[in-house]
């Protein structure tokens, strides 16, 4: 099997770690199998792939799409690392409002499998990093939430010791006890 499935904390997130044959010519992997994704819970079509690129110190999220346009993301670090965070935001989750932290670079090849009803961001650890993504939907301006990131009810650990790089979005963005939960399925 060219994939190790690995459920997180929160069960419906699942770190994806990817077989690498590698030699003195470089490496191959198998980045997607959606047989293989299937059997193993991550049963999502995926209609739109996103490509980002960040410098150090700069934090992307933590971003969702309200209901009926939510996205289940598969991401992965293509250069450099980041720490990559999903919060549950589902209401009725017996989760709810708890994260998964995991730690995603080019080195360890790693993917996180976030679910629909997280919300998802990062934080750019090296000088340079780029993120590939897959999304469950297309993205839909209208539908375009957040959340802030350093939400106390949370306490996310980013476990960073400098002053992250924000949008003007991400700094105004509700807490979990503002955002609207009719928006989330």
């Amino acid at each position: 099997m060219p994939f190790e499935f690995e459920k997180q904390t929160i069960e419906d997130v699942i770190l994806v770690k990817p077989k690498v044959f590698g030699d003195n010519r470089g490496f191959f992997m198998e980045s997607y199998k959606k047989s293989e994704f299937f059997e193993n819970g991550i049963a999502i079509e995926f209609n739109q792939d996103n490509h980002s690129k960040s410098t150090k110190g700069v934090l992307r999220g933590l971003h969702y799409q309200a209901y009926p346009h939510g996205q289940a993301k598969l991401v992965r670090c293509l250069k450099g690392r980041i720490y990559d965070v999903a919060v549950d935001i589902r209401p009725t989750s017996p989760t709810f409002g708890k994260y998964v932290k995991v730690e995603l670079s080019e080195e360890n090849k790693h993917m996180l499998y976030i679910p629909i009803g997280f919300a998802h961001g990062f934080v750019a650890l090296s000088e340079e990093v780029e993120l590939l993504y897959k999304a469950s939907g297309e993205y839909s301006p209208q539908s375009d939430r957040g959340l802030l990131w350093n939400d106390k009810d949370i306490n996310i650990d980013w476990d960073i010791d400098f002053e992250p790089l924000l949008s003007e979005k991400d700094k105004i963005q509700p807490t979990l006890k503002e955002i609207n939960k009719e928006e989330i399925k």
